[in-house]
C-alpha cells in the first residue's frame, strides 16, 4: 500500500467522516485517502485537505476514467472541492494543519 506519508490514523478519521464510503459516489470498495491540494502545491495532509474516494473516483480525479463516465479530471476535482469546502464551511482551508 502507498501510505503517501499519512498516518493510519488520520487515513482512519478520514474513513471515519466519511462514514466509510467513497465521498462522491458512495462506494464502499477499495477506499484510498486523496489529497484535494498536493503537497507539491502547497496542500497539507490536514483533514481539510484529505478526501475518502473509491479507486474508480481517485483515478478519475487523477485523470483516469477506468470506467467510461465521460467525466473529466476537472469534474472531479470540482466536487472533491465543493465537498470539502461545505463539509468545512465557513473556514475550510486546506493549506493549514488540523486535525488528528
Amino acid at each position: 500500500m502507498i501510505s503517501a506519508g499519512i498516518s493510519n490514523a488520520k487515513r482512519k478519521a478520514v474513513y471515519k467522516r466519511e462514514g466509510y464510503r467513497c465521498a462522491v459516489c458512495d462506494s464502499t470498495k477499495y477506499l484510498q485517502v486523496h489529497h484535494s491540494i498536493k503537497r507539491s502545491q502547497g496542500g497539507t495532509d490536514g483533514m481539510q485537505n484529505l478526501i475518502c474516494l473509491c479507486a474508480d473516483c481517485h483515478a478519475l480525479a487523477h485523470g483516469i476514467d477506468l470506467n467510461g463516465w465521460g467525466a473529466t479530471k476537472e469534474d472531479m476535482e470540482q466536487a472533491i472541492v465543493e465537498y470539502l469546502a461545505d463539509y468545512y464551511a465557513p473556514d475550510w482551508n486546506p493549506w493549514g494543519k488540523d486535525g488528528p
